[in-house]
Order: structure tokens, then C-alpha cells, then sequence
């Protein structure tokens, strides 16, 4: 399964020419020109790895950053940054980054940290238990102990929820982020969905909360941390 990558970054040059070689290596990217842009992407982009400038227009690198941790998101973030001082790097790695490189940094460096961090986070959410002894296998795609199968947008609706649980998302960002730009659908469609996971996974009790006004919530356990 292809790596997430999010790359916030404003020098268009550098963020072309980053594009260009994380997809060469069979990764998605999507990218971001500012700040406004990228906080938006971070919390509705269900990203692997963020690799995030520091001195961006509007939102600087350090308040997304916070703003990423506030929300309860556990996504590594590699901070890009033309600031060599250990205030700087000390600043970036208390407010949540995993991780930084300093510019200018060797392509060949930055793509080693980024499978890197990418070998490290990917396996944590391999398998995942959802309660009632039905586990969700990521790789697969398929949930052991269910006795009814997924359609492929159910298991990816499940996917979001899982990866992003504990956040309100509305419908209209469930259209967007799972089933994708370019497709007539409706609201409705969510509605749909949702109602049928429910039913297939009502063994593992009550995880996927309607919010009131919003969408949905995931309130089960979120995949899990390294080492837990």
C-alpha cells in the first residue's frame, strides 16, 4: 500500500522538485504552497508523513504543528527548516515534530529519513484490533472474525475513521477524503455507508457515533503507538 506524504512548503522550486521525487519513489503526495493550506490538509488529509516548513505565509510552520498535536493526531512530522539554532530545533521537536533536517540538505538524506520514518509508523497500524474480536487488517483489507465482507468504499470509510478517530468529520469532508474529487455523490451516500458499517460491525459494539448536526465520530481505540 503507497505511503501518504503531506509537503507543506512555499519556495515553489524546492516543493516541485520534492513533489517530483517522493512520487518517483511510488509515494501519493499532496502539497501545499502556505500555511492556511497545509493546517487545512493536516487535519483533513489522512496523511503518513507531513514534511513541514518552518517560515511559511500565514500559519508558520510551528503553530500547524502545535495545532496537528492539539487535535490528537499522531501523524510524524519531518520539519524542514533553514534554521540551524537549538533553540529553533528544540522549539519544533517540544511542540510534536518527530524530527527535522536543515536546508540545504542532500535529496539522498531527506528520502532515507523519509522511508525511514515511514518503515516506523506504517507497521503500528498493520493490524488493529476494533473490539468484539474482530480485528482490521490495513494490508489486507479485510476485518478477521467479520462474518459479512466490506465493499471497497466501506473498508476504505472504515480506514478514515480508524486513522482519524476521536474528531468530528463532516459529510461533505467524507466525500472529499474518501470517496474523492470527480464523483457525482451525495450526501446521502455517507448516510448509506455508515448505516451499513454499523450493522456489520455491531459486534464490536457502538464506535462510530452520528454527531449532531456534523457527520460522524469514531470513538474507538486509535490505531496503535509504537512500543504499546
Amino acid at each position: 500500500m503507497s505511503a501518504r506524504i503531506l509537503l507543506i512548503e512555499d519556495d515553489a522550486d524546492l516543493r516541485l522538485g520534492l513533489r517530483d521525487n517522493l512520487l518517483a519513489q511510488g509515494w501519493e503526495v499532496r502539497d501545499a504552497a502556505d500555511g492556511n493550506q497545509g493546517l487545512e490538509l493536516a487535519l483533513g488529509w489522512q496523511a503518513d508523513l507531513i514534511l513541514l516548513d518552518v517560515m511559511l505565509p500565514g500559519v508558520n510552520g510551528y503553530e500547524i504543528c502545535r495545532s496537528i498535536r492539539l487535535e490528537k493526531i499522531e501523524t510524524p512530522i519531518l520539519m524542514l527548516t533553514a534554521r540551524g539554532q537549538t533553540e529553533d530545533v528544540v522549539r519544533g521537536l517540544d511542540l510534536g515534530a518527530d524530527d527535522y533536517v536543515v536546508k540545504p540538505f542532500a535529496l539522498a538524506e531527506l528520502i532515507a529519513r523519509v522511508r525511514r520514518m515511514l518503515e516506523r509508523v506504517r507497521p503500528r497500524e498493520a493490524r488493529h484490533p476494533l473490539g468484539g474480536g474482530l480485528v482490521l487488517d490495513f494490508e489486507a483489507r479485510r476485518i478477521d472474525g467479520l462474518g459479512a465482507e466490506l465493499t471497497p468504499k466501506e473498508f476504505d470509510l472504515l480506514a478514515y475513521f480508524v486513522r482519524n478517530g476521536g474528531r468530528a468529520h463532516s459529510r461533505q469532508r467524507l466525500l472529499r477524503e474518501v470517496w474523492g474529487p470527480g464523483l457525482f455523490v451525495t450526501e446521502r451516500s455517507v448516510d448509506r455507508a455508515v448505516k451499513t458499517l454499523r450493522q456489520k460491525l455491531k459486534v464490536a459494539g457502538e464506535p462510530l457515533q452520528a454527531v449532531r448536526g456534523v457527520g460522524y465520530r469514531w470513538d474507538g481505540d486509535p490505531p496503535l503507538s509504537p512500543g504499546k
